[in-house]
């Protein structure tokens, strides 16, 4: 029970991160950011990554993730029962920089499988499982594992865990018309 709820605690700021990137779409004073990340800039002919892919997106989602992991560093300091269920010291972790690693990780994931996706010819919202549900927790992973490294068997229940989450919470997504395509 501890692994399922370390991993549902740390990974949280990069599942955030994904939720966010799409929500910011919907806050009206942030248009202006609405730019892509990818310049419309073309590669083979085609766009590198679309214009899904805004620094909108990547600024509001890599915050998120930051304020997110700042909070639960937070929590840890402020309440024992956090820190009893943690696998991770936040005494020994720069909270704003993890949680930069997890959120642009998370970002930076979904914008490779995007170059891949445009590649193979595939619109965007169009569904490519399984890369759809695992693209930000790859990216998540591997930032976030150059600063900070946990045992095999807590990235095999996050991978798990959160591969789960992801489809269960785009399903809610579509049933609250928040979303055009259920996965």
């Amino acid at each position: 029970m501890r692994e399922i709820f370390f991993a549902l605690w740390f990974f949280a700021p990069a599942g955030l991160a994904n939720v966010m990137a799409f929500a910011s779409g919907k806050i009206p004073f942030l248009k202006p950011f609405h730019y892509p990340v990818d310049f419309k800039l073309h590669f083979q002919g085609k766009r590198i990554l679309g214009n899904h892919k805004t620094v909108r997106g990547f600024l509001i989602g890599t915050f998120s993730s930051i304020v997110a992991t700042w909070l639960q560093a937070y929590l840890y300091h402020q309440f024992a029962w956090f820190s009893t269920w943690s696998f991770v010291n936040y005494d020994e972790v720069n909270p704003i920089l993890l949680g930069f690693l997890l959120g642009f990780g998370a970002l930076l994931g979904d914008a490779v499988k995007s170059f891949f996706k445009r590649r193979r010819g595939l619109q965007p919202g169009r569904s490519w499982v399984p890369f759809d549900q695992i693209d930000y927790i790859v990216g998540g992973i591997i930032l976030s594992y150059f600063y900070l490294q946990l045992f095999w068997y807590e990235y095999i229940v996050i991978f798990i865990l959160w591969l789960i989450i992801h489809p269960t919470a785009s399903y809610i997504g579509y049933i609250l018309k928040l979303k055009r395509r259920a996965l």
